[in-house]
């Protein structure tokens, strides 16, 4: 039994914009100018210093409210676990970035010392992320290529191929981390709400095809040369099938063995998380397996598989940035810039959400430009955050970044003292982590069947994203993709669903006519409505629907009229037989006085060689609630519109306009004799009883409308 609905009364007068401004006087607000916005910009007192502070140092607003007794145990537990899994990870995606693996044991530790006290977010886990790596990794391979020389940079001179391509990933990240922190100090966090969730779905998903290929290599056991650029996938994958027949079974084994039992952990650790009070490090007890085995039977000379080897231990002097490299991937690094705290924001705000705190997008630009900076300086390359990681860090106990900086402590133990246990790891194991933590991109793929039916230009965006950035590279793909998306908004903006409303029955609501079976439409009234602003590139798709909605062209009905006028003046039989029909008769054509349009009735009987189409409108109401602005254009266009339809005698009405709007209609002379503000009302319903009363006695008694009329 459905509940009975609660009614409401409301009794007042008619109003138009005047009127209403008549009855209820509005408050004269002082708009501030452009140079008072730059005084108080720049004003400083002590309150907003201190303000200042807390925002630039986020760890002095957590630290005040930290638990040691509930929370420091937990961080420590947590910390241990995300540092195990981050150094396993560190020195997968190193090789993915085409760097020795040591250099991903840095960038597992001294970006996170900054972000510690930079970082807004608590739960992260601030590192490698593969996608970064690979993009990372298109700039080392092709300034300094397997084979052949390396560009011709003077800060190469006396450096060995290794030292170069250090010196490119540490310049290059230098150079990301510039971005960030000049966007994060000019406010311009919002430039990441212009990639949206499909766009960065298929762009990640396709940066997921472009890793497992690059990993092959490892798990085959083959040396294939690394291509980049436009269809770079394609040659890779060319050169492996040559080389398929030259695939080391050992590598391959071990690989397959390490996918199918993490995979196969992961899909029971998915059904009986609940139950388990700590994540287990499975790419952790892998490994260790993985590097015993290595050992014991001597994998690296009886099976002659490639190894992590000798790693550096302890930490290098910190380098200054190569400003010729840093000028050679300017392109290259914007993009990494931006997807990296795309995907890192786009994570912290997950975990704010749930953890119920807050977290600032121009503040995390400056923690991660600031990071970047200063790992960069210490030979680490571009971090982000992984989901993976970031994961265990939460759910194993995690409640600030104490967690991060136990995990960064972790890879900085293994850097100066447990390294050379990784010695004998077989790199196809890295590889094979590496491929099997792709399952969540790449499954992404999954989405398409729901875009399908909720929204096919999404669907568009991400299978465009998607194609170009496996075929087209990463960079130019995710501009292909951005570009996509942008014309989808314009195309949404430029062709919006118009729509004619109608009354429903016995209520003051308006609907769109074709949804609805009790409706009421008014005789010689039409209610239009543009559901998006009017402007330049969308005042002629308005003329058109609007027109389709009338059912006539206004323009071409006032030229037929002007025709059919000038036949009329001639035919003085006509007239003096008709005169009935004529509301104002020409005047004499020989008279002194000036000449006087003619008035005539279009819907009498006229001369039988004239043929004017019959126009039964009497009033056009636009409704202007979902038009959010106008520019000079779509003021013109409008104005035009307004005018050929009161010329063929026609009243306009338009509601529901926005008080900015009017205020730009005023300030662009849309208003004279013509064109007047009484045409504009507050709500449709007060125009649709306007009309009912212009109209008195044209309608049948008992209308609809008639319940709300005073």
């Amino acid at each position: 039994m459905a509940s009975p609905r609660s009614l409401y009364l409301v009794s007042r007068p008619l109003y138009t914009e005047d009127s209403l401004a008549e009855k209820h006087e509005k408050v004269c607000r002082d708009r501030k100018t452009l140079w008072q916005h730059v005084l108080q910009y720049f004003k400083w007192d002590t309150k907003r210093a201190k303000k200042a502070g807390l925002s630039l140092l986020p760890i002095i607003g957590w630290m005040r409210i930290y638990q040691i007794r509930n929370w420091l145990l937990g961080d420590i537990v947590s910390g241990v676990s995300t540092g195990l899994v981050a150094v396993m990870q560190g020195l997968a995606f190193a090789m993915l970035a085409s760097l020795p693996p040591e250099y991903g044991l840095y960038t597992a530790f001294f970006p996170m010392l900054t972000y510690f006290f930079l970082g807004t977010s608590r739960h992260i886990s601030v590192g490698a992320f593969p996608v970064l790596s690979l993009m990372v990794s298109a700039v080392v391979t092709t300034m300094v290529p397997e084979k052949g020389d390396a560009v011709d940079i003077p800060g190469f001179d006396g450096k060995d191929k290794e030292q170069k391509r250090v010196l490119v990933a540490s310049s290059m990240t230098f150079l990301v981390g510039m971005y960030q922190l000049g966007m994060g100090l000019l406010q311009v966090g919002f430039v990441v709400r212009y990639l949206s969730d499909t766009l960065v779905s298929g762009f990640t998903t396709a940066a997921a095809v472009h890793i497992l290929v690059s990993q092959l290599k490892f798990i085959l056991g083959l040396e294939v040369t690394s291509f980049n650029g436009v269809l770079a996938i394609i040659y890779t994958l060319e050169e492996i099938f040559v080389k398929i027949g030259d695939t080391n079974l050992c590598d391959l084994v071990t690989s397959l063995l390490i996918i199918g039992m993490v995979f196969v952990y992961k899909e029971v650790n998915d059904m009986y998380k609940d139950k388990l009070p700590v994540p287990i490090p499975i790419e952790v007890i892998m490994t260790v397996i993985a590097c015993g085995v290595s050992y014991g039977l001597d994998f690296e000379k009886r099976y002659q598989i490639t190894v992590v080897g000798e790693m550096k231990r302890g930490y290098e002097a910190p380098i200054a940035p190569d400003i010729d490299v840093m000028k050679a991937s300017a392109m290259e690094a914007f993009p990494v810039a931006i997807v990296g705290f795309a995907v890192a924001y786009s994570v912290a705000k997950v975990y704010s959400v749930k953890h119920d705190y807050t977290i600032d997008g121009n503040q995390e630009l400056i923690a991660f430009g600031v990071s970047n900076m200063f790992g960069a300086s210490f030979k680490s390359f571009a971090v982000s955050t992984a989901l993976s990681r970031t994961a265990i860090q939460e759910s194993s106990g995690g409640k600030t970044q104490i967690a991060g900086l136990v995990a960064a402590m972790m890879a900085m133990l293994v850097t100066l003292a447990l390294g050379f246990l990784l010695a004998p790891l077989p790199k196809s194991v890295l590889g094979a982590l590496v491929v099997v933590n792709l399952k969540g991109m790449l499954m992404q793929v999954s989405i398409l069947p729901s875009l399908w039916r909720k929204d096919k230009l999404d669907l568009v965006v991400w299978v465009v994203t998607c194609l170009a950035s496996i075929l087209l590279g990463l960079d130019l793909g995710l501009g292909v993709g951005l570009g996509v998306e942008l014309l989808t908004v314009v195309f949404r903006t430029q062709f919006p669903r118009c729509s004619v409303l109608a009354n429903l029955t016995g209520t003051d609501l308006y609907r769109d006519r074709k949804d609805y079976m009790c409706i009421t439409a008014q005789k010689g009234v039409v209610i239009f409505k543009i559901p998006s602003p009017i402007f330049f590139a969308n005042v002629d798709f308005f003329r058109e629907k609007l027109n389709d909605a009338v059912g006539f062209n206004p323009l071409k009905v006032l030229r037929k009229r002007n025709k059919a006028e000038r036949k009329m003046k001639d035919n003085s039989k006509w007239a003096s037989r008709h005169e009935g029909d004529v509301v104002a008769t020409w005047p004499d054509m020989h008279a002194d006085e000036p000449e006087q349009p003619m008035q005539i009735d279009w819907k009498g009987n006229l001369p039988s060689n004239v043929s004017v189409p019959r126009v039964d409108l009497h009033s056009l109401i636009l409704d202007f609630s979902a038009v959010t602005f106008l520019d000079i254009a779509g003021i013109t266009g409008l104005k035009t519109v307004v005018k050929e339809f009161i010329r063929l005698r026609v009243d306009v009405y338009i509601v529901s306009c926005d008080e900015c709007i009017l205020e730009k209609l005023h300030r662009c002379a849309f208003f004279d004799d013509d064109v007047t503000r009484s045409i504009f009302y507050p709500s449709l319903h007060d125009a649709t009883l306007s009309v009912l009363e212009s109209q008195k006695g044209a309608h049948p008694q008992g209308s609809v409308l008639a319940v709300s009329r005073l």
